[in-house]
């Protein structure tokens, strides 16, 4: 009867962590969206609201210099603020449709981005090709705020799969 009740037990404790998920993936989604409006609207000031530019400066240098590293170039001091703060803006960011490769003419919502969000834990989410193990944005939750604290140094597409219309 102990084993029957513990199984129980295990079970229910699972679908609460599972549930954790779901209001994590939710609570993302929506402030992703926000993030890649404000791309899309080329909002100066919504991005820099969604971003910890020190976060990403210090994953660029690192994936810049990792990069460099591979191609037995050593640079001193690394890549300088100025370069990584170009490669941190909105033109910098590509959003397309995942099938076609074409551009996105409106800013993917949360629906859509959920497709391809993965959820990390409770204050970490990232959004790229479901298939793939890399992500391509990496979000955390710091202060009760989402930002975006990484990005992929070379290739910057986001694919969005295409939501299907419920009429």
């Amino acid at each position: 009867m102990l084993r029957k009740d513990s199984m129980v037990a295990l079970a229910g404790f699972a679908l609460l962590l599972g549930g954790c998920d779901v209001g994590v993936r939710a609570d993302a989604s929506r402030a992703i969206e926000h993030f890649l409006s404000a791309v899309h609207n080329d909002d100066r000031k919504a991005f820099e609201a969604a971003i910890d530019r020190q976060a990403l400066r210090g994953d660029l240098a690192d994936q810049l210099n990792e990069l460099a590293r591979g191609k037995g170039v050593i640079v001193e001091g690394g890549p300088s603020e100025f370069a990584l703060d170009r490669m941190i803006s909105p033109e910098a960011f590509r959003v397309v449709e995942a099938r076609t490769g074409q551009v996105l003419n409106h800013a993917p919502n949360a629906a859509e981005i959920a497709l391809i969000m993965k959820v990390r834990d409770k204050s970490h989410v990232c959004v790229g090709d479901p298939r793939k193990a890399s992500c391509t944005l990496s979000f955390a939750k710091r202060g009760g705020v989402w930002r975006l604290v990484g990005m992929q140094a070379t290739d910057l597409r986001i694919e969005v799969p295409q939501v299907a219309k419920t009429k």
